[in-house]
C-alpha cells in the first residue's frame, strides 16, 4: 500500500485491521497456554508461567527494539521512494537481527536460574521454572524472525501477510498443547513444558513458511541468501533508531520483572491471578498497540514524502478510531471481570484479586490508545529518544517507587495496581506534550530526489 494517497481513515482501518488480526492470533499463544496450564494444571502451574515470562519479555524487547527501527527506515525509504537504500536496509536487518537472536539465546539460557532470582520466585515454584524458561527461550530466534519480516513487510504496506503465516502458527499451537502436555496419541506427556516445546514448533512454522513465501511474492524486500551485503552506515542508522526503541521496550519488560516480584511478595495466588489478568489486558491492549503501529507507518511514508499535514490528520484519526474501541473494552471488562478471568482461573480467591485488578487497571485502556498514538507519530519520525524518556519517566520514576510504596500504606496487593493506573496517566499527558511542540517533523533519512 501507498500510504501517503488517499483517505486516512481508510488507509488506518485497511492496514491496521489485518495487523490487529494478527496480534490477536499471536496473543492467542500466551492465552491458549494459559488456558491449558490454569484450567488443568492448577495455580501454581500458572504462577510459574507468570514469574518466568517476563524474563523472555526482557530479550524478545531488545529484538523488538531493532525491528521498530527497521520499519521506521523501511517506510520512509518508501515515502521516499528509495529502492536501493530499502534494500540495504533489508540485507542489513536480517544480520543484525539474527545474530542477536543467537546471542540472546545463549545469555538466556545461561542466565534463566539468576533470571527468577531476581523476580523472587517463590522456592516451590523454582525449578520448574527454570526448566520451563530454558525450553521456551529456544523460540527466541523464530520470535526475533517473525518481528523482523513483519516489520519489513509493514513498511511497505504489506499487513496481511503476516497474518496468514500466524493463523497457520495458532492451529498448530492449539492443537500441539494438549497432545504435548497430557502424551496424546503416542506423544510423551510433557505437562507445563509441552506448551513451550508446542510454542516452539508453531513458531519455527511461520519463519520457514515466510522465507519461503517472500521470494516469491514480495521481491522488493527479498533477501540475497547467496550474496548478503552487510552495509556499515544502514547499520548505524538502525542502531541510532533501534537503540533507543530497545531501551523503551527493555524498561517496559524489566518494569515488569519487579511488578511481578513486588506480587510475588503476596503468595502464589497473587502470582496466578496477576497472570490471568495481565493476559486480559494483552487482549485489551491490542487495539492500541496495533494502531500505534499503523500509525508509525503511516507517519514514516508521509514524513518520507514530507506530506505533514496527513501526519497531523493521521494523528486525529488514530485516536478517535482506537480510542472508541478501547472505550468499548474498558467498559464490557469493568462490567464482568469475573466471566473473562473464569477462562484462566477455577480458585474463587484468586478470582477475586483479579477482580480488584481490573476493577483498577481497565481505565487505564483508553489512556493507553492515546498514548500509543501519540507515540506512534513520534516513533514514525525515527525520534525514538524522546518515547524512551517517556517511558523510563513512567515506569522507572512513576510506577516502579509507586508500586514499592502503595503496598505497605493500602496494607493490599492493590497499591501495585493503583501504581500501574497513575504511570499510564502520567505517560500520555508527557507523550501529547512533546507531539504538541511539533519536533517530529524532522525524519531521520537524508532526503534524496523522489523517484516515481
Amino acid at each position: 500500500m501507498d500510504l501517503t494517497r488517499g483517505s486516512i481513515p481508510k488507509n488506518l482501518l485497511v492496514f491496521s485491521m489485518p495487523m490487529l488480526a494478527g496480534s490477536i492470533l499471536q496473543t492467542a499463544y500466551s492465552l491458549i497456554n494459559a488456558f491449558w496450564v490454569g484450567k488443568f494444571l492448577g495455580t501454581n502451574a500458572l504462577a510459574t508461567v507468570t514469574v518466568s515470562f517476563p524474563a523472555v519479555f526482557v530479550l524478545i524487547a531488545v529484538g523488538g527494539g531493532l525491528t521498530i527501527a527497521v520499519n521506521i527506515l523501511i517506510a520512509q525509504y518508501v515515502g521516499a521512494r528509495e529502492w536501493g537504500r530499502l534494500k540495504d536496509a533489508v540485507q542489513t536487518s536480517v544480520i543484525l537481527i539474527g545474530s542477536l537472536s543467537l546471542l540472546f539465546l545463549g545469555l538466556g539460557l545461561y542466565f534463566a536460574p539468576h533470571l527468577l532470582r531476581l523476580m523472587n520466585a517463590p522456592e516451590d515454584l523454582f525449578l520448574p521454572a527454570v526448566h520451563y524458561l530454558r525450553i521456551f527461550f529456544w523460540t527466541l530466534p523464530f520470535s526475533f524472525g517473525t518481528f523482523l519480516i513483519g516489520s519489513i513487510l509493514r513498511g511497505i504496506g504489506d499487513s496481511k501477510t503476516p497474518l496468514y503465516f500466524q493463523t497457520v502458527a495458532v492451529a498448530v499451537n492449539t492443537v500441539l498443547d494438549p497432545l504435548l502436555i497430557f502424551g496424546l496419541i503416542g506423544l510423551p506427556k510433557l505437562g507445563l513444558n509441552g506448551t513451550a516445546y508446542a510454542s516452539i514448533i508453531s513458531q519455527a512454522l511461520v519463519v520457514i513458511g515466510l522465507i519461503i513465501y517472500i521470494p516469491r511474492r514480495r521481491p522488493l524486500v527479498t533477501a540475497d541468501w547467496r550474496h548478503f551485503h552487510f552495509d556499515p552506515p544502514t547499520a548505524w542508522l538502525l542502531v541510532r533508531i533501534g537503540f533507543p526503541a530497545m531501551i523503551q521496550q527493555s524498561v517496559v519488560s524489566v518494569s515488569l520483572i519487579f511488578i511481578v516480584s513486588l506480587v510475588s511478595k503476596f503468595g502464589a495466588a497473587a502470582d496466578a491471578a496477576f497472570g490471568a489478568a495481565v493476559r486480559i489486558d494483552q487482549v485489551a491492549f491490542l487495539p492500541a498497540l496495533v494502531m500505534g503501529s499503523a500509525v508509525s507507518t503511516l507517519s514514516g511514508q508521509n514524513l518520507g514524502a514530507e506530506q505533514y499535514q496527513r501526519v497531523k490528520q493521521t494523528f486525529w484519526w488514530g485516536i478517535l478510531l482506537t480510542g472508541s474501541i478501547s472505550l468499548f473494552i474498558s467498559i464490557l471488562v469493568l462490567s464482568i471481570p469475573q466471566v473473562f478471568l473464569r477462562a484462566f482461573l477455577n480458585d474463587p480467591a484468586v478470582i477475586k484479586i483479579g477482580v480488584d485488578y481490573l476493577h483498577i487497571v481497565g481505565v487505564t485502556y483508553v489512556i493507553f490508545a492515546v498514548m500509543f498514538v501519540s507515540n506512534g507519530v513520534i516513533n514514525g519520525s525515527g525520534h525514538t529518544v524522546p518515547t524512551t524518556i517517556i517511558s523510563i519517566i513512567a515506569m522507572w520514576g512513576i510506577r516502579i517507587p509507586l508500586a514499592w510504596v502503595l503496598p505497605d500504606y493500602l496494607q493490599s496487593v492493590r497499591g501495585i495496581w493503583f501504581a500501574m493506573l497513575i504511570s499510564v496517566f502520567s505517560g500520555m499527558i508527557i507523550s501529547l506534550a512533546y507531539y504538541s511542540t511539533g519536533r517530529w517533523k524532522r525524519p531521520v533519512i537524508k532526503r534524496q530526489p523522489r523517484q516515481d
